[in-house]
């Protein structure tokens, strides 16, 4: 089947007008209708796009996500916009309003998200600099305004979600991953059993043609009773540790940490932070070294660890490549990339771009349509380039680039994409696809 051809010219301009639309000045919506909020980790890669067309508002984009960062040091997964009602659940259904460690002034739920911006910080910096002038020397300032943010953010996570020092990030929510319905979690919530859930109504099957594609209200349900468990005891790290029915160590979460405290050292390099540095390369290495310790010998994929069922999690998705975003030991990486760009995965005959589905075709756990269960999502593909181009992967590089390129020739930048037709699923116009798209054509 033959795809759109590809036009540089018009992907960029289309593109770039996805962005612009969906812009409420300081923040991006991570999509018209079905998300009209402000994401953590969307920001993040929002930013890197913006930074090839407008460094200054790239900046914006961050700094309004920091203004939302909790006194303990967590970025909260989801700001939510002023005026905005149309999205379930909402700030009322969080009830972060009496936390002691929320922001004074904004609303946000009471979880975080994966820890990608410092790496954005980054993409600001180095695109500041290549312009010059006054641009550059906003850029510079941009990223000294916001390192001891990034650093409080990273020592949270190192403190809060990693107490026992193994260097795996623990998750008590699996929004908390990113990968929210993921055949990584079906083990951990067959094991969670919801009290009395309120009455809810959900918004997100109205926004999508297809309701089997988001996950089911039974998931929701339990989503929802763990959300009301963090409620009860405030959001509050300790307590709701020892609450929780849901923990589990977060390998892709764990990878992007180590990737991202490494960044940060290098930024505090530059800014003449010497002692803060060598505490974040402290921290990448600790990160690495757990992610690479979870490396299931017998396929080669890196795997979670169920705190409260103490075993290993181990079904055949994308984030068994955590690997490949921490870095580290050249042996494991080229293992890896040969994985990857092999015929479970990649490679594999049925797949109309060799682009890494979520969850293997050859795994009796793959949904070709349903959200994290098999669809290929475009801002991952962009955070395993970044990868491969900081480790010199050409050979995995270019494929991603020219294969993800060929994808969002279509220019209805969906959410994710339907791996074997190629065909566009979830929300359209979403923010952090068009951002890929810009940072892929640079």
């Amino acid at each position: 089947m033959d795809g759109p051809a590809l036009d540089v010219a018009v992907l960029r301009r289309a593109a770039v007008e996805v962005l612009r639309r969906n812009d409420l000045g300081t923040a991006t919506v991570a999509a018209p209708g079905l998300y009209p909020h402000q994401w953590s980790w969307d920001s993040a890669f929002i930013a890197i796009g913006l930074s090839r067309i407008d460094v200054p508002r790239a900046a914006a984009e961050l700094r309004s996500l920091l203004g939302a960062q909790w006194s303990t040091g967590m970025i909260p997964h989801i700001v939510f916009s002023p005026g905005a009602a149309d999205y379930f659940p909402g700030p009322d259904r969080w009830g972060t309003d009496d936390a002691p460690a929320r922001p004074a002034d904004r609303r946000t739920s009471g979880i975080c998200q994966p820890p990608v911006h410092a790496i954005a910080v980054r993409h600001i910096l180095d695109r500041g600099r290549e312009e010059g002038g006054a641009v550059q020397e906003a850029a510079e300032v941009f990223a000294a305004e916001t390192f001891d943010a990034l650093l409080a953010w990273h020592r949270w996570l190192v403190r809060a979600r990693d107490p026992d020092g193994v260097g795996l990030v623990e998750i008590h929510h699996s929004w908390e991953s990113g990968f929210d319905n993921s055949p990584r979690w079906d083990g951990p919530y067959s094991r969670v059993v919801p009290g009395p859930v309120a009455p809810f109504t959900r918004r997100d099957t109205t926004h999508v043609e297809d309701a089997a594609q988001r996950p089911t209200d039974e998931e929701y349900r339990r989503y929802l009773w763990l959300v009301d468990q963090m409620r009860a005891v405030g959001f509050e790290d300790d307590r709701v540790r020892e609450s929780i029915d849901f923990r589990v160590r977060d390998v892709f979460v764990s990878a992007i940490l180590a990737a991202a405290a490494e960044v940060l050292a290098d930024i505090g390099d530059d800014l003449g932070r010497d002692a803060e540095a060598a505490e974040q390369r402290a921290v990448a290495r600790r990160f690495r070294a757990g992610v690479a310790a979870t490396v299931d010998p017998a396929t080669g994929l890196a795997r979670d660890w169920d705190v409260l069922a103490d075993q290993w999690v181990a079904p055949l998705t994308v984030a068994g490549f955590a690997p490949l975003v921490a870095g580290g030991d050249p042996g494991l990486l080229t293992r890896q990339r040969s994985l990857l760009l092999g015929d479970q995965w990649m490679g594999h005959p049925a797949l109309r771009f060799p682009l890494p589905p979520s969850t293997s075709p050859v795994s009796p756990d793959f949904r070709r349509r349903t959200y994290w269960r098999g669809p290929v999502w475009p801002f991952l593909n962009l955070l395993l380039g970044w990868a491969s181009l900081r480790d010199s992967a050409w050979d995995l590089r270019w494929v991603l680039r020219d294969a993800s390129l060929d994808q969002l020739a279509d220019l209805t930048f969906a959410e994710y994409y339907e791996p074997i037709t190629g065909e566009a699923l979830g929300s359209r116009n979403q923010s952090w696809t068009a951002a890929a798209a810009l940072e892929w054509l640079a």
